[in-house]
């Protein structure tokens, strides 16, 4: 099976950084791509940022120019380096990866257990 561990949540103040890390394990192939979504309260979840293995980003109109997601394939790995964060931002983040590809066919899509960001005083 595949996993994704997520890591880099907490409380920060207004204005503050917070790094997110994702990782993936597991039998994989390749992933197609990583990125991260959020839900907060009361709130359908929303894409955030999105990263393919050849290196094309999708932010959200509200992130873009403060939140970077960046990307190690050889390891799986994603990353989101969230500035300037608001409290708008507070929501449980999760890590998703689409195709994740176990063997030559095969795929799935997987997410991860989520992890919460608090941006308050």
């Amino acid at each position: 099976q595949v996993q994704l561990v997520e890591s880099g949540g907490g409380l920060v103040q207004p204005g503050g950084s917070l790094r997110l890390s994702c990782a993936a394990s597991g039998k994989i192939f390749s992933i197609h791509a990583m990125g991260w979504y959020r839900q907060a309260p009361g709130k359908e979840r929303e894409l955030v940022a999105a990263v393919t293995s050849d290196g094309n980003t999708n932010y959200a109109d509200s992130v873009k120019g403060r939140f970077t997601i960046s990307r190690d394939s050889g390891n799986n790995t994603v990353y989101l380096q969230m500035n300037s964060l608001k409290p708008e931002d507070t929501a449980v983040y999760y890590c998703n990866a689409k195709k994740v590809y176990y063997s030559r066919w095969n795929w799935l899509e997987v997410w991860g257990q989520g992890t919460l960001v608090t941006v308050s005083s």
